[in-house]
């Protein structure tokens, strides 16, 4: 009886109904897919064309591997279930990665499908534990952690958190979860255990490296790489909630060129449009667009736009999109996916037909007036309640395909400005998943509070998306809600972030500063208020000296940033990277989560407690240190003490 069968590259295993195939998927690379009763699909979620790879295929009766590059993948019979598990090896034979076993009597299955009668099946794939494993990536969650192993993980999109399913293992191999559905990973001791609530076929990707930063370079090939970042992607830029009228915007601008303050984009954030969903600006607030850009770019600054995918049911354009199908739907009840100021729903990023009727309404009102950044907000999307098995899009069910959805709303943005002659887009968005970065997506940490506590989880949630192959990543410097700028106990945080900001892929700063401003109509009528004044002189006078020098060494570090912004494009390698990517040896390394490097060069150590002038560094052996403020030079193999006053971060260059 033949059970394996080789199909042009790929191996083939077939019995009682499962169809299962590997595939090369370029280099070091192979793509795991397997379907019950039926041949598997193509589903090209995150990945791309593979580059060519001809594999080594040997087949037996109850045996076969497929070798691609560095990456063998051998598939094992077992003679009581007739059932097949699948390991995978390195070039030196090591273990990487390996699929449970039936374990006799147990009848464990390691692919299990189980039916939603009438329709598609839920999916559980488990792989054996490896024992001293570390798990870095999977995207952005608030959590203090930056190693995964012992932790369970909802794949799934919130405000503040971004399920991107890839990861790198200090074994020596990265694993992409090629399935958008909405589900649950735990990284158990015993086993890691995936799971997809619908979904129609097993779908993943595994890779092999000799360190974290081949493994980038492999994931980057198979889902892409991030543009070239845009000059004014590597300066300061400058947000608040909100700027709500022209004038007040401008001013702020002018003022930063009056002081001779170094700023490379300024942001319109929301409800500047008459309704949600109207996808321009109120003429009331903003008279001439066009004027305000035109003003902005002769002082050097580029204007980004907030644009969210909600259109009101009060909104111009809500009757056509509704007719025209090009809405979220909801399967039971209301056709409501948010209540904030007004009712809405979200417009369908994953229909071609929708990405093109928002691109070109904001092309319209946005691009033709000069805009040449947006702000895609609102991008996991923020359903009311999270009830994601209520709402269907054009590929499917919520439950089944929304993950995806970041992605594609990046998607239609990038598209159409590639199609009106940008060459390196580059947009800000709040969530992302598999495949963002090379649609230019800038993806920050969400609506995070003003608390020391939120600011450490930033540091793990931007180390943890580089890892996860998403190099663009910027946080709120401050935090977003409830940052009162007359307290001192707020000043010194911002302080502390800013610096660290500065030492960020993008330096950005941004709240919902206390108190608020109300804001009215010309005929009295209220609408959304402003928050207090965001500026770096607006921190009072110990503050803003501390916020100048880290604005201007921005600056000095420009050419710097320039050059890793290159590196992510052409090798996929994040900026922000932790001490167990760039030091995989070292296992003092390997739980290190309060420090790390921006690049190869410089090891960053920001302060995240409050009242702390002082704190422990550890230095890598190989390479001497010198404090970047100081001078020192310091050996590396050892735990060093490092001065820390208010106005300095501890950062030292490796020699």
């Amino acid at each position: 009886m033949q059970y394996f069968e080789r199909d042009g590259s790929s191996l083939i295993w077939r019995n009682r109904g499962e169809t299962l195939v590997i595939t090369p998927w370029g280099p070091d690379s192979l793509r795991v897919r397997s379907a019950l009763m039926g041949e598997v699909q193509d589903f090209r979620w995150a990945l791309l064309d593979p580059a060519d790879c001809e594999p080594e295929i040997r087949v037996e009766a109850e045996r076969a591997s497929i070798t691609a590059g560095r990456l063998t993948a051998e598939v094992t019979m077992d003679s009581w279930h007739r059932y097949a598990t699948i390991s995978f090896y390195n070039a030196r034979g090591e273990l990487l990665l390996k699929e449970t076993s039936p374990a006799n009597a147990l009848a464990l299955k390691s692919r299990k499908f189980e039916p939603h009668l009438g329709g598609d099946f839920t999916l559980t794939v488990t792989f054996e534990g490896q024992d001293g494993e570390h798990i870095y990536g999977m995207g952005q969650y608030q959590e203090e952690t930056l190693d995964w192993k012992g932790a369970t993980l909802e794949l799934a999109h919130r405000n503040s958190q971004a399920s991107v399913p890839f990861y790198i293992s200090s074994r020596g191999y990265g694993f992409l979860w090629h399935n958008p559905a909405i589900g649950e990973v735990s990284f158990g001791s015993n086993r890691t255990t995936w799971r997809a609530e619908s979904t129609k076929q097993m779908d993943y990707f595994v890779t092999a490296g000799d360190t974290p930063a081949e493994i980038s370079r492999n994931y980057a090939r198979a889902t892409g790489f991030a543009p070239e970042m845009p000059e004014y992607g590597l300066g300061f830029w400058q947000c608040k909630l909100r700027y709500w009228n022209q004038e007040q915007l401008l001013e702020v601008a002018r003022e930063y060129k009056r002081r001779g303050l170094p700023v490379d984009v300024i942001v319109c954030d929301f409800f500047h449009w008459p309704r949600m969903g109207d996808y321009r600006f109120d003429p009331e607030f903003f008279p001439d667009p066009a004027a305000m850009v035109r003003e902005l770019n002769s002082m050097g600054i580029q204007l980004m736009v907030s644009v969210w995918p909600q259109v009101a049911l009060t909104s111009e354009n809500y009757p056509e999109m509704l007719q025209q199908g090009l809405l979220v739907r909801a399967e039971y009840g209301e056709q409501i996916g948010m209540r904030f100021v007004e009712d809405s729903m979200f417009y369908d990023a994953t229909n071609p037909r929708a990405r093109k009727y928002v691109w070109e309404k904001c092309k319209k009102n946005y691009w033709d007036a000069g805009v040449r950044v947006f702000w895609l907000d609102e991008a996991e999307p923020e359903y009311g309640t999270y009830e994601f098995k209520n709402y269907r899009y054009s590929l499917g069910s919520n439950q089944q395909v929304g993950n995806i959805y970041p992605q594609c709303y990046a998607r239609g943005f990038y598209e159409g400005m590639r199609e009106n002659g940008m060459e390196n887009p580059v947009n800000l968005l709040r969530c992302a998943w598999a495949g963002s970065q090379r649609y230019g997506a800038l993806v920050w940490s969400g609506d995070i509070m003003s608390r020391w506590e939120d600011f450490r989880r930033q540091i793990c949630a931007g180390l943890s998306m580089g890892a996860a192959g998403i190099p663009w990543w910027t946080t709120d410097i401050g935090g977003f809600h409830d940052g009162w700028p007359e307290k001192p106990e707020f000043r010194e945080l911002l302080i502390r972030w800013f610096q660290w900001g500065c030492y960020c892929p993008v330096m950005r700063i941004h709240g919902d500063r206390k108190p608020v401003e109300k804001v009215c109509r010309k005929d009295g009528t209220e609408v959304l208020p402003s928050g207090s004044s965001n500026e770096i002189w607006s921190f009072g006078e110990e503050a803003e000296p501390i916020l100048e020098k880290y604005l201007r060494r921005r600056e000095e570090i420009r050419p710097y940033v320039r050059d890793l912004m290159h590196q992510a494009h052409t090798d996929g390698t994040p900026l922000m990277r932790s001490m167990a990517y760039e030091f995989p040896e070292d296992e003092a390394c390997a739980g290190l989560k309060d420090q790390y490097m921006f690049g190869s060069r410089f090891l960053v150590a920001p302060i995240l407690y409050p009242g702390l002038r002082e704190r422990e560094v550890i230095l890598p052996a190989g390479s001497a240190w010198r404090d970047v403020d100081t001078g020192e030079t310091l050996n590396g193999g050892q735990k060093v003490l490092l001065s820390a006053p208010l106005d300095r971060i501890p950062v030292l260059e490796r020699l």
